[in-house]
């Protein structure tokens, strides 16, 4: 990656005491470990979120699963071979009806938004020890010696799971002889299938010349069939009538370091907000302020990455925004990753609760990573956060399937239908079934952890030698174990 030389920097603050849970609302059940991230590069991030963190602006925290009330594990759903249940296209034709004809359904929505029952805001105020200047100040990289010491490390394991191509399709069988058509003559084909086989077309050639533009003869497709069922984007491109009453617009636009997109729209964007936090949470008026705002859903550590084998908009954290004939209703906090787009909130106009905005944006976002993907290979998966088996109210997000859970204890992943049964019978489950499967990037040498001591990277054997023999040994050993060999190799823990 472009940014691949600079450094991860964090300050980790142990997770002892306990506090609200705002889904059971056990006042002292909610246990989790935490760390302000000062700057942090989008992989690091991605390996972090594999071994169960989530962040919260600039706070990253890891829920202690095995003592907190209700666990919460983190759920991947596969994009490529994500098929809309019946319940998502009745909230797609539901969207396209307003749209149409602008009526809006009345009674309760039928989805959740996506993670709008309980803010993890992380410290209400910066609790850093770390001076900005000392971020954004030069720091001493490690000498030859250290550095071949902190980077000898045995190559971390593949990743077991695998995406299949994005355009693979089944192949079309021929008739046996007597039944059906004539193999030896073309298919009788529909318009709307021949559009939709030429649409397919343009995608992979999109996909194979994105970085150098080219025209080429069009890459042979399997016919697809009159009975293949409605795509995701047949849903979100179905745009009859041809004058809709109502135009929805969705933006993307980077969040940090703000675009001028985002800066324009900031004003419209916050009081959207606080309207929702107003509505929906029934916050008081002067408790969504605007420092709140930026601090829990504009600020990230996350640096802006742009990669020749990335998508065209790069890494980093940006807002979805939804925009109706001109005015904001809906803004989706996401993070695109190497290996995925994270949802990380989503805010909506209450006028427009009944249109099930949270399963909406979600399926929008789906999409969205299918055309990411193109760019990306690699890009292939939607995390929707955590998964929240004991608090029936957030089981919504195993809705969106073929899903994995990660496992709490080897950090693998595991089909969901898998996980239910053992989550029924215990809140807290090693969801691997494999007895004998481990962490395979569990903590193995310590010293070879780095720090940002007085401004130098150093591994942590040596900024120990230093202190003469530092009493923080533990507290140093319980992050690393909790981030793992690779990234503790990697990410600079700030010591006073």
């Amino acid at each position: 990656m472009a940014a691949g030389s600079s450094y991860s920097i964090v300050e980790y603050f142990g997770g002892d005491d306990g506090y609200r849970c705002g889904y059971c609302k056990n006042e002292k059940g909610n246990f989790s470990h935490g760390m302000w991230s000062h700057t942090m590069t989008v992989q690091d991030y991605q390996d972090l979120i594999d071994r169960g963190w989530r962040r919260s602006g600039k706070y990253v925290y890891k829920p202690i699963m095995n003592k907190t009330c209700c666990p919460q594990y983190t759920i991947r759903c596969h994009v490529l071979k994500f098929q809309p249940s019946k319940s998502h296209k009745k909230n797609l034709k539901k969207m396209n009806k307003f749209l149409s004809v602008g009526e809006i359904p009345e009674g309760q929505c039928d989805g959740e938004p996506m993670d709008s029952a309980c803010q993890e805001r992380g410290p209400e105020q910066d609790p850093s020890q770390l001076s900005a200047s000392e971020v954004e100040g030069p720091i001493i990289a490690p000498t030859p010696e250290k550095e071949a010491e902190t980077n000898s490390a045995a190559p971390e394991p593949p990743r077991q799971e695998s995406a299949p191509p994005a355009n693979a399709k089944a192949s079309h069988s021929t008739p046996a002889p007597g039944v059906g058509a004539d193999p030896n003559r073309p298919l009788c084909r529909k318009a709307k299938d021949l559009r939709k086989e030429r649409r397919l077309q343009k995608e992979q050639r999109r996909q194979q010349e994105v970085e150098v533009p080219t025209p080429s003869a069009p890459t042979p497709t399997t016919p697809t069939t009159s009975n293949q069922p409605k795509s995701l984007e047949d849903f979100l491109s179905d745009t009859s009538p041809d004058s809709p009453l109502h135009r929805l617009e969705v933006r993307l636009v980077r969040s940090n370091p703000p675009s001028s997109e985002f800066k324009s729209s900031f004003d419209a964007s916050y009081q959207l907000y606080k309207l929702y936090q107003m509505a929906v949470h029934k916050d008081p008026p002067d408790k969504p302020t605007e420092s709140q705002y930026r601090r829990f859903l504009c600020d990230s550590p996350l640096e802006a990455e742009m990669s020749a084998e990335g998508p065209e908009v790069g890494y980093g954290s940006f807002h979805q925004q939804y925009w109706l004939d001109g005015r904001l209703i809906a803004v989706g906090v996401i993070d695109i990753l190497p290996s995925c787009v994270s949802s990380v909130y989503l805010y909506y106009h209450p006028d427009f609760s009944n249109l099930s905005l949270g399963v909406y944006s979600a399926l929008r976002e789906i999409a969205f990573i299918r055309q990411l993907q193109k760019q990306s290979p690699k890009l292939c998966h939607y995390y929707l956060g955590f998964y929240i088996h004991s608090c029936p109210k957030m089981r919504y997000k195993g809705q969106y399937l073929p899903s994995d859970l990660l496992c709490p204890e080897t950090f693998t992943w595991v089909p969901i239908e898998q996980c239910v049964p053992r989550l029924d019978a215990s809140a807290y489950a090693r969801l691997t079934q494999d007895g004998q499967a481990v962490d395979a990037r569990a903590l193995r040498e310590l010293g070879r952890a780095l720090v940002l001591y007085r401004r130098t990277v150093m591994p942590y054997a040596a900024y120990a030698r230093k202190r003469k023999g530092s009493s923080d040994e533990q507290e140093v050993e319980q992050y690393a174990q909790l981030i793992g060999q690779p990234c503790a190799e990697r990410i600079l823990l700030y010591r006073a």
